[in-house]
């Protein structure tokens, strides 16, 4: 008998996992683990941890509509799997892997607890699109791209020679076995938690990923490269949250892309390419998630962050986004990038404190894509910007919402002021955007040129 965890694979069809249970023909189990590290701090009353939570009540149901079981359980997954193994007859751990630090831990304490019980341990990457290793051998590289543009071309040649190939296996294959009861009342999900009680669901869009990527093809897609900048009309396909939490996987959405092949489609199948380098990086980094501990932070502070975090800077493009992400869990990657390059480089705040904001907040948080955009706006990762660009909110503004329309809605105070006016920095402004630009230049300049001359 298999025992299987889900985690950032909430879907109940194109699973590798699924497909290696069902060809061995053998009974299985299945469990998805509320894990209290990755909950802490109330994070699973954030958007970002409610959107993840309905998301996997979303699974459940298709568990339900099958007619098979999906076990939520809260508590130490070491404990757990023991507990399972006095009871069942477990013969193999299944899992599909995640790339983060406390994952890679998690996951080397479970396969030893596996090894002691004496289970096998089957892992299945299915994160990317590209599988991060098999790329890496295919490029011939002996060291790791760190430049998204010649990346992105020996990734397209990967596609070419290996189109991904969508699993057909589905929960409906497998022979999905009830848990103990006794289990299922030790290790009991909080019902603070899980469910999601009604009166606290995010207002998340009903529709299914498929739906959603078959609309925004019909309707989207053929301006997307024009278009998506413009945030006040939103003409991406907000398909991230279902991807990141892996309602749907890559490979179903690269394969929509290819097969209905319409005009724009490839500069919206460029996106999964960026997501992909991001995956791949915090795989083949080893320092990917403590590019930090490079970097002397010395002359960056605080000062600024919770104004920041709160919308109150007095740049309204700023503030406008900073509310719609903290009513909604939702910004518009243009906006991302000016938020988190106005906090690394007009604010000097330091970069990570922004990044945790993003993880509570953001409903499609995912910690890798999070880490890559955040070090992209600090100079700081690879391929990131160079510390001399600034981004100038006002000229941003100016350019993707010319009539002020995005402002208005979510800065009503200012909707008496012209559409010239509208965009431009407020008497309460926390900087001057001239005088912190030049400011933020003198100082990363001082922080790379420091950790350059420091570098073994």
């Amino acid at each position: 008998m298999y025992l299987f965890i889900h985690r950032k694979d909430l879907r109940a069809s194109d699973l590798p996992a699924f497909t290696h249970m069902s060809q061995h023909r053998a009974p299985s189990i299945h469990l998805f683990i509320l894990d209290e590290n990755l909950l802490d701090d109330g994070r699973h009353d954030e958007p970002s941890g409610r959107a993840f939570l309905q998301r996997l009540e979303a699974l459940e149901h298709q568990y339900d509509y099958y007619g098979k079981t999906l076990h939520i359980l809260q508590g130490d997954v070491n404990r757990i799997i023991e507990t399972i193994k006095k009871h069942h007859n477990i013969h193999e751990l299944v899992y599909h892997t995640d790339s983060t630090p406390y994952a890679h831990k998690r996951d080397l304490a479970m396969n030893e607890t596996a090894r002691q019980l004496g289970l096998h341990v089957r892992a299945f990457d299915d994160l990317s699109l590209v599988h991060p290793r098999a790329f890496q051998r295919f490029s011939g590289k002996p060291d790791t791209y760190k430049v998204f543009t010649p990346f992105y071309r020996k990734w397209s040649d990967f596609l070419q020679l290996h189109p991904p190939v969508v699993y057909n296996e589905s929960i409906a294959d497998l022979d999905v076995h009830e848990l103990n009861e006794v289990i299922r009342s030790q290790f009991a999900a909080n019902p603070q938690i899980y469910p999601v009680a009604e009166h606290r669901k995010l207002a998340l869009a009903a529709d299914a990923p498929r739906k959603k990527i078959a609309t925004f093809l019909e309707t989207q897609v053929e301006h997307y490269k024009e278009a998506r900048d413009f945030y006040h009309y939103d003409s991406t396909s907000r398909i991230s949250l279902f991807l990141n939490t892996g309602a749907i996987s890559a490979r179903e959405v690269y394969e929509t892309a290819l097969i209905e092949r319409v005009s724009g489609s490839d500069a919206w199948i460029r996106q999964l390419a960026w997501r992909d380098f991001y995956i791949y990086q915090s795989v083949m980094t080893p320092d990917y998630f403590a590019f930090e501990n490079n970097y002397d932070f010395s002359l960056l502070s605080d000062e600024h962050y919770e104004r920041w975090a709160c919308g109150e800077t007095g740049i309204p493009i700023i503030d406008a986004a900073m509310r719609e992400l903290n009513e909604t869990g939702h910004m518009h990657n243009r906006l991302r990038m000016v938020t988190a390059m106005f906090l690394t480089k007009n604010l000097l705040c330091p970069f990570t404190l922004g990044e945790r904001h993003f993880r509570r907040k953001l409903l499609d948080y995912d910690n890798a894509l999070n880490r890559g955009g955040w070090l992209w706006s600090s100079s700081l990762g690879y391929d990131g910007a160079p510390y001399f660009r600034v981004m100038n909110p006002v000229t941003q503004s100016q350019r993707f919402d010319v009539q002020g329309q995005y402002l208005r809605k979510w800065l009503p105070e200012l909707r008496h002021l012209s559409q010239e006016q509208i965009h431009l920095e407020q008497a309460n402004a926390l900087v001057d955007l001239k005088e912190s630009r030049q400011r933020s230049i003198d100082t990363y300049k001082v922080i790379l040129e420091k950790a350059k001359n420091s570098a073994p």
